[in-house]
């Protein structure tokens, strides 16, 4: 009965309009068609439902027939149709707007929370309209795969249809930001996280997925997205074919590339003399990238690179020629991986130095 009473107040001028058209057999008005709208705008806006208001504008209509007579009650149906949809249709235009209004509130709550900016009080305020509560740590999945993904995209959806239906009760944001898709889960939630990754894994065909480290406050969010992108990028930069990468795994690589300076004049120091080989330094540095990766077993680096043993053992022998540093010696092999991991985090030989 409350319900009908409220959908009522949605009514007004209604019980007219459908006499005035029947007395004449006339269609309904653009004045009134605008007015039925402008009611269908202000119930939706209310937060009144469709289906409510309808079952009431029915029932009016069935109090108006009475009161017609002759063609008039033939007329009442496609009045009543004429209504109806006018006011539906302000309905759903009030809907749409307020959806458009609530994912552009979203985007903007993201686009601050991944980047730290706004009030940090204020965004902890907004954070926890959509779920998140701020004052715990939180850590962040990043997947990137072969097309960039948003929002409204099959795959995105698919993600967080699964990842609902088994955790709704977690207090989980999933969205997507510059073509990547992204999770934020609470910091002792690893069980998400790696659900995340193993979707994404499969959705985007085989995409690479980086979890950063959970980080408290405001701003962990910021530094765990932060850490997330920076495994992706060391990931395309070192190939690494792991397909779901730790932040807290490759920790070794940034303390490497923290004095950029040092390790470049490493770099220039020990694998400078390889420009002196036939066909420049990159086949010699592939050569010693290909024999530390294998554990310094040369045959198997060999077949990697489709070389004879003979040829990789001609190879290193070069390289300790060059460089004065033997790839078999326990002291000068620590040297050598160190500078050509400098190498391939820094891009050299393609990058000066």
């Amino acid at each position: 009965m409350a319900e009908r009473d409220t959908a009522e107040e949605y009514l007004e001028g209604y019980a007219q309009i459908l006499a005035g058209a029947c007395a004449t057999g006339r269609r309904l008005t653009r004045d009134e068609l605008e007015a039925l709208r402008a009611q269908g705008e202000r119930a939706a806006e209310d937060g009144v439902g469709l289906r409510a208001l309808v079952r009431a504008h029915l029932s009016a209509a069935q109090h108006v027939r009475p009161g017609l007579r002759g063609a008039a009650t033939d007329h009442l149906l496609a009045a009543v149709e004429q209504a109806v949809d006018a006011f539906a249709e302000g309905h759903e235009r009030a809907q749409r707007l307020a959806i458009r209004r609530q994912e552009a509130a979203r985007r903007e709550f993201i686009d601050d929370l991944l980047h730290g900016r706004s009030d940090l009080g204020r965004l902890a305020e907004r954070a926890e309209r959509f779920g998140l509560l701020l004052s715990h740590a939180h850590a962040v999945a990043v997947a990137q795969g072969a097309e960039p993904y948003d929002d409204g995209y099959s795959v995105s959806r698919g993600i967080e249809s699964s990842l609902a239906a088994r955790f709704g009760h977690r207090r989980i944001l999933l969205t997507t930001k510059n073509g990547r898709l992204i999770c934020v889960a609470p910091g002792d939630q690893a069980d998400v996280l790696d659900a995340f990754a193993q979707q994404a894994h499969t959705a985007t065909d085989g995409g690479r997925v980086a979890i950063g480290r959970p980080h408290p406050g405001v701003g962990g969010v910021v530094h765990s997205y932060e850490e997330a992108l920076n495994a992706l990028d060391l990931a395309a930069r070192m190939n690494l074919k792991d397909p779901v990468l730790y932040a807290a795994d490759l920790l070794v690589y940034p303390v490497l590339t923290r004095d950029r300076q040092a390790m470049a004049d490493l770099v220039r120091t020990v694998l400078g003399p390889l420009r002196e080989a036939r066909g420049g330094a990159r086949p010699l540095l592939e050569t010693l990238t290909a024999y530390f990766d294998t554990g310094c077993v040369a045959a198997e680096a060999a077949r990697r690179l489709s070389l004879s043993v003979r040829a990789m053992t001609y190879r290193l022998e070069r390289i300790h020629q060059l460089t004065g540093a033997d790839p078999g010696d326990p002291v000068d092999r620590y040297t050598l991986q160190t500078a050509v991991i400098g190498a391939r985090l820094l891009d050299w030989p393609g990058e000066e130095l």
